[in-house]
């Protein structure tokens, strides 16, 4: 409320909304898509900085509760339910380009595809940055689709079987016997972790809604927030003022 009294005050509403209103706004499945595309329109004034970028996922923990059997021990238990965030970023000023959200149990390799290809409409990618959860040919084939390098570490059981992929073969071989060559360009990933890290220390790792749509809708916010908070330190940083 403190924050809307003073956006009244400096004339940016009119009439000072319920306290509640905010969280009413949320539950609103038609702005789900709208929040997608803001967060990406939001990062676009630094597509002319961003080449490389790196990928993950974090959870984010809700206020509900799922019941399961512990067939083990014959008794009920709680957990907290979690709602995944599917992030790519800039690895130069952890901008996030594309972010898709899922179930906790979520896998991660899949969501690669869509992060990647919504980032290359905008944005130039030289190198791709990720961990062993995403190594897989077809992810290889993907990245390298693009014209970028994939920058993916291999799982101790991956043998260099091309199994018709040469690409496979090229950067195993490639993994393996220029490791620190490899692990230069690799180490861009961490990136990733600062921006997760910026966007829970800033705006909170937990979600206050109690809806499923409120809490997409709330997480979204708070990537498109982070987003705002990068490219006004950028515009002080570099010097530029964005015009997209």
């Amino acid at each position: 409320m403190g924050d809307l009294r003073i956006a009244r005050e400096k004339g940016y509403i009119d009439k000072l909304p319920c306290f509640a209103s905010v969280g009413h706004f949320l539950q609103g499945e038609e702005i789900t898509q709208t929040l997608y595309e803001m967060a990406i329109r939001s990062s676009l004034p630094l597509k002319a900085i961003e080449t490389d970028f790196a990928v993950d996922s974090s959870g984010f923990s809700t206020c509900r509760f799922k019941r399961w059997y512990n067939f083990k021990y014959g008794k009920e238990s709680d957990f907290r339910v979690w709602i995944k965030a599917h992030l790519i970023c800039g690895v130069k000023t952890n901008i996030v380009t594309s972010v898709r959200l899922s179930e906790a149990t979520g896998g991660d390799s899949p969501y690669l595809k869509t992060l990647v290809e919504e980032t290359a409409i905008n944005f130039k990618i030289n190198e791709v940055s990720a961990d062993k959860a995403y190594s897989s040919r077809e992810n290889l084939y993907l990245v390298e689709g693009i014209g970028a390098v994939p920058y993916i570490p291999f799982k101790s059981s991956a043998k260099p079987r091309a199994g018709g992929s040469l690409l496979w073969k090229k950067m195993w071989h490639y993994y393996n016997l220029r490791r620190e060559e490899f692990l230069e360009h690799y180490h861009k990933r961490s990136n990733i972790e600062s921006t997760v890290y910026m966007i829970k220390s800033k705006f909170g790792g937990s979600l206050r809604s109690k809806t499923k749509t409120a809490q997409v809708n709330e997480l979204l916010a708070k990537v498109l927030c982070h987003n705002i908070c990068v490219v006004i330190q950028e515009m002080h940083e570099l010097g530029f003022m964005p015009n997209s």
